[in-house]
């Protein structure tokens, strides 16, 4: 016990919180720059199991924010490289490394036994899939999320409100790291402050950090952060579907451009968001509408106007990119 001996010595952790993490089992989702912090502290501390998933390859322009990744790792999947290096880290802890994109159609599977359940991801709909599953199934979702030099982690689900509580609506426009960048050692303050609720959670530490969120503003120097155990479930919940989950029976709406991708399938109808609204196309009565475009958000937009003159059932499909399709 002389790894944990420092621990252990925190009065609300314990030896009763060490042997909690012993026999955690989690799951976290994405492998890349909020993932790296995660990971060695959750693994440091002496996290039993860890099923670790991410579909992508460790790649140059990753170095400067993903920490567990070395150059020669490069070309690598990313969680074999990060499996290897947690096992040196601690041996104590099993990494389960898996090769996968997370979408609706598999989530639950990767789920399987985990108590909690980390968003490290870098997409939008990946995080409402995971709000949902952890709030239909009573699990812990701790989310975080880092733009630029903004970041932010909250506690969520586990007998709280869910993300779709505390962020019913989405912004015209959602960054990414790939569009406006990021600075790794804000991943890194926001990563700790995500293994740490992680931590809290799963010793059960007291208070918990379920219905609280956390902000971080590198350019000013300052954090901020407020409770919203007292959120309230939107009526509206449209939920992502995978692609294959679409039947015959639906109505399908393709919201990308002819030349972004072809169409999801050949009876669908290829229309933009604004054709949606009190004048425009709507599904049969009894027929479910499954609006499709890359990441969701078009998607989510057009189901919100769809949804304000149509009392019918609507799901989303984020297709990703046709290359990681193809793949």
């Amino acid at each position: 016990m002389s790894r944990y001996a420092r621990q252990i010595a925190v009065p609300v952790f314990g030896p009763e919180g060490q042997e909690r993490l012993r026999v955690a089992r989690i799951l976290v989702a994405g492998a890349g720059g909020l993932a790296a912090p995660v990971l060695q502290y959750l693994v440091g501390a002496g996290v039993g199991f860890i099923r670790l998933v991410d579909p992508d390859l460790v790649e140059q322009g990753n170095l400067h924010r993903q920490t567990l990744f070395r150059e020669s790792d490069l070309g690598r999947a990313k969680v074999d490289a990060a499996a290897d290096t947690l096992a040196a880290l601690n041996p104590d802890c099993t990494v389960e490394a898996v090769r996968a994109r997370v979408d609706p159609g598999n989530a639950a599977a990767l789920a399987d036994g985990a108590e909690v359940i980390l968003d490290c991801g870098d997409s939008f709909a990946l995080s409402y899939i995971l709000s949902d599953l952890c709030h239909d199934t009573g699990r812990t979702f701790i989310s975080a999320s880092v733009i630029g030099t903004d970041g932010y982690v909250g506690g969520f689900c586990g007998g709280g409100p869910s993300l779709r509580a505390v962020f019913p609506e989405l912004p015209p426009r959602l960054g990414s790291c790939a569009e406006d960048g990021v600075l790794g050692p804000v991943l890194g303050v926001v990563g700790s402050l995500q293994a740490q609720m992680s931590l809290a959670i799963l010793a059960r530490m007291t208070p918990s950090p379920i219905g609280r969120l956390i902000s971080y503003d590198a350019r000013l120097h300052r954090f901020g952060g407020f409770d919203f155990s007292a959120a309230v479930e939107p009526v509206h919940r449209p939920a992502f579907i995978a692609p294959d989950a679409i039947v015959d029976d639906d109505f399908v709406v393709d919201l990308r451009a002819e030349d972004e991708a072809p169409l999801v399938r050949p009876d669908a109808l290829r229309l933009p968001v604004d054709a949606f609204g009190p004048t425009g196309p709507r599904p049969a009565p009894g027929q479910r509408a499954v609006l499709c475009c890359r990441s969701g958000l078009r998607a989510w937009t057009a189901a919100g106007r769809l949804s304000a003159v149509w009392p019918g059932e609507i799901a989303l499909v984020a297709m990703g990119d046709p290359v990681e399709q193809a793949g």
